[in-house]
C-alpha cells in the first residue's frame, strides 16, 4: 500500500531507470516499522472518524460522481462571498466548506442527523523526525472536521 508521494517517488525511479540508470537516485526504503504503533500502544485521542454510521442518507442509486475545475478567478470569486474575517481561510478549507454545504442542501439531511466530513491527508510533512528519504510506504491518516 502507498500513498500519492510514494507513487510519485516510484514514478521518478523509474524515469531514471528507463533513462539508462541502473538504479534509482534515491534508494528505496521499505521501512514497515517506521509509523509502528507506540510500544505499548496507547490511545490519547477519541478517533470518531471510526465510529460505525448507522445507514446511508440517501440512496447509492441517486449519487453521481462529477469532476469539477475551480478556476483561480472562481476561487477568488467564492471567496469574495464570505465574510470579511473569514477570507484567508486556504483554498482547500474555501473549496471543502462549499462543496459540504452545496452538498448538504442538496441531500436535505435530517436536522438531528449527524454528518461528517472526511478527508484523507498526507502526515508526511507533519512527522518528526520526517520519514527518511526512500520510504515507499503509506503516510496518509483521515482527518474529520
Amino acid at each position: 500500500m502507498s500513498d500519492a508521494g510514494s507513487v510519485v517517488q516510484l514514478m521518478f525511479a523509474l524515469a531514471e531507470m528507463a533513462g539508462g540508470a541502473t538504479a534509482p537516485s534515491i534508494p528505496p526504503l521499505w521501512g514497515r516499522h517506521i509509523l509502528a504503533a507506540r510500544e505499548p500502544p496507547r490511545v490519547t485521542f477519541t478517533h470518531r472518524e471510526f465510529d460505525e454510521v448507522d445507514g446511508t442518507i440517501i440512496p447509492l442509486e441517486n449519487m453521481v460522481q462529477r469532476s469539477f475545475f475551480f478556476s483561480p478567478t472562481y476561487v477568488s470569486n467564492l471567496r469574495l462571498l464570505l465574510p470579511y474575517h473569514l477570507r484567508k481561510c486556504s483554498r482547500f478549507e474555501l473549496l471543502a466548506a462549499c462543496l459540504w454545504r452545496c452538498r448538504t442542501i442538496a441531500i436535505k439531511p435530517d436536522p438531528d442527523e449527524e454528518v461528517r466530513l472526511l478527508f484523507v491527508v498526507s502526515a508526511r510533512s507533519k512527522l518528526n523526525p520526517p520519514l527518511p528519504s526512500g520510504f515507499y510506504g503509506n503516510a496518509t491518516v483521515f482527518q474529520r472536521q
